[in-house]
């Protein structure tokens, strides 16, 4: 177990990952400083658990991302590690996308990521040590129909993180993206989905598959195992794969021809 001067930060812990992370850690002797947008709304051991912190957060506020980190730092006079989890994802055909759909999501899912990671940098910079985790998806390495703008924000996250671990690494801060697949959680509730009659049957019908889909996923606890892994096992991997989906799907990415894994897709989409 962890020493109890451990303490990892979590945005979007809520649900899902998030929420499954924050207990694991939590039980394991971690101290956990959960974030959330909407505190009230978060299960009711979150509130009762003498090591877990809950505290508002919204990646889109700069404000309120530096109330709770200095918060943290009150508390606990520390964090080790960061866990940018928060996100969502938009799904439909882009032509029916609005450009305020488009942004939003851009906001939330990388400058959201951006945000954070700016404000807790310059504490472990000052440590010269922390870890910085962030979730990305297999949706970061592989695109899937009418989730183009959503599959962008998970490859700029990825290249985000690529470049800063070259950056950070001089104040021996490290930088690693957890990579699931499709994960049984709230998310999927939480989509998007913006219909466009033009595309359809096509566009329904893929839509339906992808949820269907989720059925077989991971569950959150799984993942929230990988991170812990990340976390406590040393390494100096910057993709963590979680699970068996993501790591069948990053070897097809790069040994399958482009035409050949393109085409793979359309199939399994009823392309």
């Amino acid at each position: 177990m962890a020493p109890l001067n451990q303490v990892i930060l979590i945005t979007g812990a809520s649900t899902g990952i998030g929420l499954a992370t924050a207990r694991y850690f939590a039980q394991r002797g971690w101290q956990v400083v959960a974030t959330m947008r909407t505190p009230h709304k978060a299960p009711a051991d979150l509130h009762t658990l003498a090591n877990v912190l809950v505290l508002p957060l919204d990646v889109l506020d700069v404000a309120s991302i530096e109330a709770a980190v200095a918060a943290a730092l009150h508390a606990f006079g520390r964090l080790d590690v960061l866990f940018n989890n928060a996100g969502y994802a938009l799904a439909g055909a882009f032509e029916a996308l609005s450009p305020a759909q488009v942004q939003q999501q851009f906001n939330t899912n990388v400058y959201g990521v951006m945000n954070v990671t700016r404000a807790v940098l310059p504490h472990f910079r000052g440590r010269k040590q922390g870890l910085i985790l962030t979730t990305t998806s297999v949706g970061g390495h592989i695109a899937f129909p009418l989730y183009s703008v959503y599959n962008a924000t998970k490859f700029a996250v990825e290249g985000f993180m690529e470049g800063l671990q070259y950056e950070v690494k001089q104040f021996n801060i490290q930088v690693r993206t957890i990579v699931p697949g499709t994960v049984r959680t709230d998310f999927t509730a939480a989509i998007q989905y913006v219909p466009a009659p033009d595309y359809d049957p096509y566009a329904q019908r893929v839509h339906e598959q992808t949820l269907a889909s989720y059925a077989h996923a991971a569950t959150p606890e799984s993942v929230a195992r990988v991170v812990f892994a990340a976390t406590t096992r040393g390494g100096t991997s910057a993709r963590v794969l979680a699970g068996a989906q993501p790591k069948l799907v990053y070897l097809l990415r790069w040994l399958l021809p482009r035409r050949v894994l393109s085409g793979l897709l359309n199939r399994t989409n009823g392309g």
